[in-house]
């Protein structure tokens, strides 16, 4: 984990579409980025590379260059293995051993002289390109939790056989596939899934689908708040690494806040309060006006958090008192699912999924999860993953000369995106943090 390690590059090969011919790149990658962010379902990167020709046998006794020779057209397989630069690191590797290969999606910004070629390889997994070419139409039955429905995705549809890390749902959910493609369908399911309980305690609606360097995951976002943090505590140090100190793998090199909520944006989907109405097309009847008002205080109790006590203090709407959470701010209607063309029994007119208990849940959720974004730069970490749970130190602004913790901005950060990168004068990773309230949490 040190930004000041140069990158080792053990292997660099890549392999024609046909697998008639291959060449080892590695002295000629000038960067390498690595991406994983928990609104993707699929891992990505991106490789400069420089080639001064004299690659790939032309069959005419010379050779010809690494873009026109092998050659470079989309499809074309990458196999990758970075050795670690710190004892408390783990190699990056993607190969055809592990089932975890990148493809070329594309070559851009190719720069072509006569005496060298520069051009950009964008990489995606294997699963990317098979989403592409594949659809559901299979019919998933009412009494199928999605879980379950999410495994049979990923494996039959998909054709993956990376880990896949699934949270049980408590809600069954029918439904037909449509001929979507897989990715969309898992991205959609996500939002209508409820885990139940975490940790012993009741949990609200709402999972994230993504792909990371371990494999497949299709996470609660309660659970993945609940998880227990890494033992290391990130410190903010903006100086130059010294080589020398043994903490040097923990700090926090920059950091900006890129957004310290957003009120409009968050009336506008109804984080705070909505209203909803559904229509049951069996009995032709709406749901009762009692049960429309979703308020996000009558959930705070039962919402994981990654701060200290879930607690939104909304202005007034106006001068007669009223707080933004008690009136609602966003209209929701919609028409009630009886079924996925059941058998005609005593269940062929049961209601499939009650949106009551998932859609202002889940909408919630992922609004409120969203309220304080950081972006900060440390020295490479590939035990990282999109996901986690860090912890991190930030100073107190003050002009003692005695620094002590800011214990509103410190605490608990989950990772939404990170990049590890990689070029010959060193690496470091990137990291994009999300958290849903302020300070410290007790538990």
């Amino acid at each position: 984990m040190s930004a000041i390690d140069r990158s080792l590059y053990e292997r660099f090969e890549i392999t024609s579409a046909d697998g008639s011919q291959s060449a080892d790149i590695k002295g000629g990658v000038i960067t390498f980025s690595y991406f994983e962010n928990l609104f993707s379902p699929m891992v990505t990167a991106q490789v400069l590379v420089t080639n001064t020709g004299n690659t790939i046998p032309d069959g005419d006794g010379g050779f010809s260059s690494l873009y026109n020779g092998l050659p470079l057209r989309g499809g074309e397989k990458v196999d990758i293995k970075i050795a670690s630069n710190s004892e408390n690191n783990l190699d990056l590797e993607f190969s055809t051993n592990l089932g975890n290969e990148f493809y070329v999606a594309s070559i851009t910004d190719v720069i072509i002289d006569p005496e060298k070629e520069i051009f950009t390889l964008n990489l995606v997994s294997r699963e990317a390109i098979t989403n592409e070419t594949s659809r559901v139409g299979k019919k998933f039955p009412s009494s199928q939790p999605i879980s379950d429905s999410v495994r049979d995705i990923v494996k039959q549809y998909l054709l993956s056989e990376k880990e896949l890390n699934v949270d049980k749902t408590e809600n069954p959910y029918g439904f037909i596939g449509n001929m979507k493609k897989p990715f969309t369908i898992l991205t959609w399911l996500a939002s209508k899934s409820v885990p139940g309980t975490v940790a012993g305690n009741s949990s609200t609606a709402g999972y994230f689908f993504f792909e990371t360097k371990e494999g497949f995951n299709f996470k609660s976002i309660d659970n993945l708040i609940s998880t227990e943090p890494s033992s290391q505590e990130y410190i903010y140090s903006p100086k130059v690494v010294d080589s020398e100190d043994p903490n040097k793998d923990f700090k926090i090199l920059d950091y900006a806040t890129n957004k310290n909520q957003n009120l409009i944006n968050n009336l506008e989907r109804g984080a705070y309060c909505t209203y909803r109405m559904y229509y049951n097309p069996v009995d032709s009847t709406f749901t009762s006006p009692q049960q429309g008002i979703f308020r996000v205080s009558d959930y705070s109790k039962k919402v994981e958090n990654l701060g200290s006590d879930f607690e939104i203090n909304l202005p007034p709407v106006d001068k007669s008192g009223k707080s933004l959470g008690n009136v609602p701010s966003r209209f929701m209607t919609g028409v009630l699912d009886f079924g996925t063309i059941e058998k005609k029994d005593k269940n062929s007119l049961k209601q499939n999924a009650d949106p009551m208990e998932y859609h202002s849940q889940s909408m919630m959720r992922y609004n409120i999860l969203f309220t304080q974004q950081l972006v900060m730069t440390i020295p490479l970490n590939t035990l990282l993953s999109a996901g986690d749970v860090i912890k991190c130190k930030f100073a107190k602004v003050t002009v003692d000369e005695n620094k002590v913790s800011d214990d509103e901005q410190s605490g608990l950060y989950m990772i939404k995106e990170l990049v590890h990168y990689y070029e010959n004068k060193g690496s470091f990773t990137k990291l994009r943090l999300v958290r849903d309230t302020f300070g410290k949490r007790d538990k």
